[in-house]
This record gives C-alpha cells, sequence and structure tokens, in this order.
C-alpha cells in the first residue's frame, strides 16, 4: 500500500504521516510539496490514496485532482482543506474526489474516510451529507460566486482577507499580472465594479474559513 501526502506545508504532511501510519500498518508514504510534484509521483507508480489539500502553491488542489482523474481515474483522491465544507466540497467531488475533509477533523474521522474511500466509496462529514440531500429536494439558484472557477474565488476569498495583489501572488506563486486578470474576472462574472464590493459579498456569504 503506497500514500501520497500532498501538501505544502512540511509538519502539515508528518502530521497526516503519523496518523494514517498507525492507522495502516505496513503502509509506505511519499510526499509532495507543490501539484507538479503531485503529477510526478502519479505517472511515476501507482498509489492506494492521495490525500490532498485544495490549497496548493502554483495551481489550485482542485485543478491537480483533475488532472490526477486523467492520468489514473481509478486512485482514491481524498481532498482536505480548511476552507469552508459547504462551498468547496461540492466543486472537489464534481472533480472526481472520493472524498473531503476539514482540517480540523478528529483524527478518527481522517482514518474513518481514508478506509472508505479505499474501500471504493465516497466520504463527506454528516452534516454536508445532510445539506446535500436538502439541496437535492429543494434545488436552489446558482449564486454568483458559484460561477466563478477554483482559482478566481481564492483569489476573490484573498482580496477580501486583506491581501494584495502582490501577496497573492507571492502565496499562489503566480505573476501579479495573472492575480490581476483573476481580479478582473471576478469582478466581470460577479457583475461588480470595485474591491470592496467583493469584500461586502464574501462576507455577507461567509466565505471566508
Amino acid at each position: 500500500m503506497l500514500i501520497l501526502l500532498a501538501d505544502d506545508h512540511a509538519v502539515v504532511r508528518r502530521g497526516l504521516r503519523d496518523v494514517l501510519a498507525d492507522a495502516f500498518p505496513g503502509a509506505e508514504f511519499v510526499e509532495a510539496g507543490t501539484g507538479d510534484e503531485v503529477l510526478a509521483h502519479v505517472r511515476r507508480q501507482r498509489c492506494s490514496l492521495i490525500v490532498l489539500d485544495v490549497n496548493m502553491p502554483g495551481r489550485s488542489g482542485v485543478d491537480v485532482l483533475r488532472q490526477v482523474k486523467s492520468i489514473a481515474p481509478d486512485i482514491p483522491v481524498l481532498m482536505l482543506s480548511v476552507q469552508p465544507e459547504d462551498q468547496y466540497a461540492v466543486r472537489c467531488l464534481k472533480a472526481g474526489a472520493s472524498g473531503y475533509l476539514s482540517k480540523d477533523s478528529a483524527v478518527e474521522e481522517l482514518i474513518k474516510a481514508a478506509q472508505k474511500v479505499m474501500q471504493g466509496g465516497r466520504y463527506v462529514s454528516e452534516q454536508l451529507s445532510e445539506k446535500l440531500a436538502r439541496e437535492i429536494q429543494k434545488p436552489s439558484a446558482k449564486e454568483p460566486h458559484q460561477m466563478l472557477s477554483d482559482r478566481e474565488l481564492e483569489v476573490m476569498r484573498m482580496i477580501a482577507s486583506g491581501k494584495s495583489l502582490t501577496e497573492i501572488g507571492e502565496a499562489l506563486h503566480l505573476s501579479v499580472k495573472t492575480v490581476s486578470t483573476y481580479r478582473s474576472r471576478c469582478l466581470l462574472k460577479m457583475q461588480m465594479q470595485s474591491n470592496a464590493e467583493l469584500v461586502r459579498y464574501v462576507l455577507e456569504h461567509k466565505l471566508l474559513s
């Protein structure tokens, strides 16, 4: 059994390794700090499970997920994130994730999720499962931010958190010009004129973690 742990923070990867090593004796682990490293591992060797952070540098974890599934569609991918579950989980599941889990979940829940997705199942929290069931029973109109791409949504949230374009670029390993383009797309799709309107929207819809 080979488990790939993908997160840009070494301390997080170490914590995941310690938890899963106890739960799966004999498992081998490889680590990746960027999306490119994840894809290189997937092309090189067969994994039993990938635990992937939603917020990877350079390209979003959801983008990496889509590429992983195009290369090896049968590998289960468990997404981890500090982002609001109801905003990102559905995006991840639609992109091919086998499960979605908040980083502040209990150790037992991480193990349970890993076991379930490796057995071919899907895993979401009980709270999210109930929310999805309600939405199926009573479909709601799509909100403006749901039209944004994963990276556009990420940039909008970072703007709302007070980060400058330069700081966003450094965090995501993107040029300021590219970040500015994402900002412009957000304004266009959201039919807004300024950052202040984006900030107000993000706060009103509780899109910040």
